[in-house]
């Protein structure tokens, strides 16, 4: 069994990556409008700090978290933006302390878990590395919004190798949740990482293929731009199909974002 922490450690710095970004805001600037519809920053850093608490009720306290599944049943369209609307409404100070304070928390508890433990989750059970693995995607995706809303170009890291294997991971779950049959065979995927390096998945000798930067294929998997104003290509009709839907994160299909030159 590989060493969680290395995973442990990257959320942690992606989370205070973020923290850098709003740490200093003035409180008017909470309210600025991000780039998904009717969220603010508050209620980017609201929706974190939520599902941080999330994770931690099911490493901890299973039936507390069982208690927020049924929520999110009886309410699939809604739950999650009630989650950050209840949280958008504190003064940005005090949203601040809880999502710093249930993040730390978190991390201590998925450092505390006992080895090949598995926690309940909104889909399958998860291991401490992949609870971890999902909080960074989602870290990364939403500081993304962050960063876009105040103009700040984020320099990437090699962290995007965690959001690059769960959008790979995801690709049968992106063409269930859009009603239609995964593909028989793998693609073979490969990106370039910031630093050059060449990472892969999938048999080399796969038909079909998509290839690309590896922040570009970040983007496209958490929906932060869309596919033609990315430089990630495919070589195969399932896998050019895959561009049109592919989503790294659970629930139903995102909407995206536009084109760019379809804005204005």
């Amino acid at each position: 069994m590989s060493d969680p922490t290395p995973v442990f450690d990257d959320l942690r710095a992606e989370s205070d990556e973020l923290d850098f970004l709003v740490a200093e805001l003035a409180p008017q600037r909470w309210t600025l409008p991000t780039p998904a519809p009717r969220w603010t920053i508050a209620h980017q850093i609201a929706h974190l700090a939520w599902t941080d608490r999330s994770a931690l009720l099911a490493v901890t306290d299973e039936g507390a978290f069982a208690a927020l599944v049924e929520k999110a049943v009886a309410a699939p369209g809604s739950f999650v933006d009630e989650g950050a609307e209840e949280g958008a409404v504190l003064p940005p100070a005090e949203l601040l302390a809880r999502w710093r304070e249930g993040r730390t928390a978190l991390d201590a508890a998925l450092r505390a878990s006992p080895p090949g433990a598995r926690f309940p989750w909104y889909g399958p059970p998860m291991s401490a590395a992949s609870m971890a693995t999902g909080r960074l995607m989602e870290t990364w995706a939403h500081g993304q919004d962050v960063a876009d809303t105040l103009g700040v170009v984020r320099t990437p890291t090699d962290r995007l190798r965690h959001v690059v294997r769960i959008g790979v991971k995801a690709r049968d779950f992106a063409f269930g949740v859009h009603g239609l049959t995964p593909p028989g065979e793998e693609f073979r995927v490969e990106v370039v990482g910031p630093g050059g390096d060449l990472w892969t998945y999938g048999p080399e000798e796969a038909a079909q293929r998509v290839t690309g930067p590896a922040l570009d294929f970040c983007l496209l998997v958490t929906q932060r731009a869309h596919h033609t104003d990315l430089a990630v290509h495919a070589d195969g009709p399932d896998a050019d199909r895959w561009l049109d839907i592919a989503q790294a994160f659970a629930g139903p299909p995102g909407s995206g974002r536009p084109h760019k030159g379809a804005e204005g």
